[in-house]
């Protein structure tokens, strides 16, 4: 039984040493990344124009664990280890025998979970020599946690943000201007990719990453910069997973359900991957923890997506990558979750949503709104349109607990707070917030431009 303690909290020795690599772990035979002219394997030297060597080498490192640089690791030091909180304002508002907690990567500079991993991308980029870094951005919570990192290591940044993000996040913008980056509301007329989907004004994360690496693969001195899907992000993101166990073990408790939000999935695989790792090795593997993955229903990737070979962007530039996917030319509504409008997810995250183990659900925009405000009002944190989609399936699984009179550990990851998303909350609070549908004609549209030439998945 946990004790009486809210906050359960570790001191700087604890920040971990080392990433925890799940791909030795994953079940089936791994899937490689597909070339997007060949449709062959790709290989570190097909990634070596947009990226250093070394996260190249993290990327498809067979180690089941991976040494944090000592730079990185200082870095860290601003922010982590960050906190955990059991929600006990929230049990008694929920009135469950449900025992909740909390995971909260808003106490880093930028204000979510990205710093995790943009911190070791810029180190290795500066360490290679580079002079800039583009990238995109949804909600603006990427972009600015690779401003702020630039900045630490003296690297340039721009920054491509999605055209519905871009309107609705000014302070976002400003966030990353304040360090040193340059923004452009994508699509842009910066770039071929831009112009080319100009006649999608909202735009999109598929057509934002176009823009940044045809910038990147234009210039010597410049490289890409992704906040999520790929292997070496999720990996850098493992921080907080690994913090989450000690921390678990200073409250007596075991979760016997890990939630977390997905877009592309680096916020869930930062906190289950460690506790995943754990499960996937014991013999027997015990049933618990359950593992749930939230989404938005207006871009439902994991629940209404097909598991085939995509491109991770709009264009068709990046490797084609094996996941559930809606159609790289899938432009979800413009939901206030932004960094969850992503037409694919990460490989390793799809092939454990295909095996069975990590369960997906999708949520509307009012009812995850609903939700937020419930958690704000009770725990007093404001949380971010992307997490709120984990505070409903967190609020269903403690009123599954009080239902049935079972008792039932819950842990999820608040990867951000909602401070810049204040918009949002006051259309929900006027009554005028939006419930966006999914377009399952715009996806079956897209679906049907899938690349040609890769071999199927099903």
């Amino acid at each position: 039984m946990a004790d009486t303690h809210t906050k359960f909290l570790l001191g700087e020795d604890a920040i971990p040493t080392h990433w925890v690599n799940l791909l030795p772990d994953l079940p089936g035979d791994p899937l490689p990344p597909l070339h997007p002219g060949t449709m062959a394997p790709a290989g570190p030297d097909d990634l070596s124009p947009i990226f250093p060597m070394a996260l190249i080498l993290q990327e498809v490192s067979p180690e089941p664990e991976v040494e944090v640089p000592e730079a990185v690791r200082e870095a860290y030091k601003l922010w982590r280890p960050t906190p955990l909180y059991r929600a006990r304002r929230l049990e008694a508002e929920l009135d469950t025998p449900a025992r909740i907690y909390y995971k909260y990567e808003g106490v880093s500079p930028a204000g979510s979970h990205k710093p995790n991993t943009a911190v070791p991308q810029a180190y290795e980029n500066a360490q290679a020599g580079i002079r800039k870094l583009t990238t995109e951005t949804g909600a603006g919570q990427w972009g600015s946690s690779l401003a702020f990192a630039c900045r630490l290591f003296g690297l340039e940044c721009e920054v491509f943000m999605v055209g519905s993000s871009y309107d609705q996040k000014p302070y976002r913008r400003s966030m990353m201007q304040t360090w040193g980056a340059t923004v452009h509301r994508s699509p842009s007329d910066e770039t071929e990719s831009g112009r080319a989907n100009a006649g999608s004004p909202t735009g999109s994360l598929g057509i934002a990453i176009s823009e940044a690496v045809e910038i990147a693969g234009q210039n010597e001195d410049t490289n890409y910069s992704l906040g999520s899907v790929l292997n070496h992000v999720l990996l850098h993101q493992t921080v907080i997973g690994q913090e989450s166990i000690a921390q678990m073990e200073l409250a007596g408790d075991e979760p016997d359900v890990i939630v977390g939000c997905v877009g592309g999935g680096s916020n869930f695989a930062g906190l289950a991957y460690p506790w995943l790792r754990r499960k996937l090795r014991a013999n027997p593997s015990p049933p618990t923890p359950r593992f749930l993955a939230a989404e938005p229903a207006a871009c439902p990737t994991l629940t209404q997506g097909v598991y085939a070979y995509d491109f991770g962007d709009t264009a068709g530039l990046t490797p084609l990558m094996p996941m559930y996917t809606l159609g790289h030319g899938f432009v979800p509504p413009p939901v206030h979750a932004g960094g969850l409008r992503y037409h694919g997810d990460a490989p390793s995250l799809c092939a454990l949503v295909k095996a069975g183990a990590i369960e997906a659900r999708a949520f509307r925009q009012n009812e995850t709104f609903e939700a937020a405000l419930r958690f704000a009002r009770s725990e007093g944190i404001i949380p971010a349109p992307e997490p709120a989609h984990a505070i409903r399936a967190v609020i269903e699984e403690a009123e599954s607990a009080r239902e049935s009179g079972e008792e039932r550990v819950i842990l999820f990851g608040l990867c951000g707070h909602g401070h810049f998303d204040l918009a949002a909350y006051d259309a929900y609070l006027a009554g005028t917030l939006e419930d966006p549908e999914f377009s399952a004609g715009d996806r079956d549209a897209a679906l049907a431009a899938l690349p040609e030439g890769a071999p199927s998945l099903v």
